[in-house]
């Protein structure tokens, strides 16, 4: 075999490597070292959940992008709806609505521009699959990469959650009861190594990470409920809103295969466990 053979294997595996995903290079689960995540379970988003959005972008002057593909066609027909629908609940000033189901628009400079100039990208709910099928491998993903590097924030609800994970469940086009459906388990990646559902109590769906986390036992499994968020960043998250966020690990506990969060507790990425608090201890 000769040596020019050689390199140039090994140059095409190094392009190839350099190709894949970014959310299946890593093996650990962390967060935007810079920005911020806030993961929404769905349902109503409240005014504490709001608040802290608005407040990690800089404030309700900042620049902020909606981006609404998750929904149904029929519902995406006035975008100026979606953004003034936004401006009169959020009480924010610069809106931007972002949407398209082509890949190589949301490829291009003219589309992805907004992202440039703002501070926060919103992902209301609708279905995951539709976001990865428009927006995975673009220009528009990379600048809300930027985003992030410069410590803005992104948040999203129900599909806008899970597909801030890299496993992206209920990713089948046929129906969201399927967990893993070949074609469509990645997600955006934003945060690393981390499968997340949503609805889990109000949808009596607490259990339904189980087998994701059998087959995929790297996977760290976060199931939010309705009106409730993880705010994540670097190694750490913290629960707010109104209910619970299940914790599966792969490891056996009370109940079942996860453990619930509460509002106010905060949980280390890096060893997977809840961070002790003065009030805990007492």
């Amino acid at each position: 075999m000769s040596q020019k053979f050689m390199r140039k294997t090994a140059l095409l595996a190094l392009l190839l490597v350099s190709t894949l995903p970014l959310a299946a290079k890593s093996h650990k689960t962390e967060g935007p070292k810079k920005g911020t995540l806030v993961i929404v379970g769905g349902g109503q988003v409240g005014p504490e959940i709001r608040s802290r959005f608005i407040q990690l972008a800089g404030g309700p002057d900042k620049n902020f992008v909606i981006i609404p593909t998750a929904d149904e066609d029929r519902n995406l027909t006035d975008l100026t709806k979606i953004k003034d629908r936004f401006v009169q609940t959020w009480g924010v000033k610069n809106v931007t609505v972002l949407h398209t189901r082509d890949k190589k628009v949301a490829d291009t400079k003219q589309f992805a521009d907004p992202i440039r100039h703002a501070s926060a990208v919103w992902f209301p709910g609708g279905r995951q699959w539709r976001l990865a099928d428009s927006y995975l491998g673009t220009r528009t993903e990379k600048e809300i990469r930027k985003l992030l590097d410069r410590g803005g924030v992104v948040g999203g609800s129900s599909a806008g959650a899970t597909i801030q994970g890299s496993y992206l469940v209920r990713g089948a086009v046929e129906g969201n009861e399927l967990m893993m459906a070949p074609g469509h388990e990645v997600g955006l990646g934003l945060m690393t190594n981390v499968a997340i559902d949503q609805h889990i109590i109000t949808r009596h769906r607490e259990k339904d990470l189980d087998p994701v986390i059998e087959k995929h036992p790297d996977l760290l499994g976060i199931g939010i409920d309705e009106s409730t968020a993880i705010v994540v960043h670097g190694s750490q998250f913290e629960v707010i809103g109104k209910s619970k966020v299940a914790v599966h690990d792969g490891k056996p506990h009370d109940g079942g295969n996860f453990y619930f969060l509460t509002p106010g507790q905060k949980f280390d990425l890096n060893t997977r466990t809840p961070i002790k608090t003065e009030s805990a201890d007492k």
